[in-house]
């Protein structure tokens, strides 16, 4: 059984819905810092609007605008791969703590070994950072 198919609309029609549409949202593709920005402010505004619902009319023009911003950043924010006494010492270091405010993870002599590299970071240990840092547990392990 064949799919029917729908009717093509001609280039032009295509390019008089497009160019308004392009015109009201300011960008439909992400090339440049100010495309990321106004993409992602657009992004933030069309995400408070459609939320979760995916049978929401405007939520394919998020997918597709989501879906730019994600291939831009792809490619211009790639993560280097990072030990995990790397990983924690950024982090320590972005949140301006020292390794005793770790105490509650660890003791400070644990967290000194452990963020130096001289110490694997338990799986035990890998959770507590993980919640107080609000990321994912397996960037502190091996």
């Amino acid at each position: 059984m064949q799919a029917a198919t729908k009717t093509v609309p001609s280039a032009q029609a295509i390019l008089q819905a497009w160019t308004p549409f392009k015109a009201l949202v300011g960008v439909t593709s992400v090339h440049t810092e100010a495309d990321y920005a106004q993409a992602r402010a657009t992004l933030d505004k069309l995400l408070n609007e459609v939320g979760e619902d995916e049978s929401h009319p405007l939520a394919e023009v998020l997918d597709y605008l989501a879906d730019q911003v994600k291939a831009f950043e792809d490619e211009q924010f790639q993560i280097p791969l990072a030990s995990p006494g790397e990983v924690l010492r950024f982090l320590m270091d972005q949140h301006g703590l020292k390794q005793e405010d770790l105490s509650d993870c660890a003791p400070q002599g644990r967290i000194s070994d452990m963020a130096s590299g001289k110490r694997a970071i338990s799986k035990e240990i890998a959770k507590r950072l993980a919640q107080r840092f609000n990321v994912r547990a397996d960037l502190f392990l091996s």
